[in-house]
């Protein structure tokens, strides 16, 4: 292996989103790792997932593409 490429591999503790705490090692750059989100957490894996009004955002892009397509014609024509 060649010297002075690869990352720093070292013991890091982990702090889960509840609490817990774990160590392993990683190339992580600190010595602690706090989690914002986990399996524990995350409402994929609890089972709490939202679901998202996708026909309502797409509805809001269609109104603004038509918007901005009516301001690009409207230049056109007056050229």
């Amino acid at each position: 292996m060649k010297k002075g490429i690869h990352p720093y591999y070292q013991q890091v503790e982990v702090v889960m989103t509840d609490g817990s705490v774990f160590h392993t090692r990683s190339c992580y750059k600190g010595e602690k790792m706090v989690l914002e989100i986990d399996s524990k957490s995350h409402p994929f894996f609890t089972g709490k997932q939202m679901l998202i009004d996708t026909a309502g955002r797409v509805e809001r892009f269609n109104k603004r593409f038509e918007k901005t397509k009516a301001i690009k014609d409207s230049k056109e024509t007056t050229k």
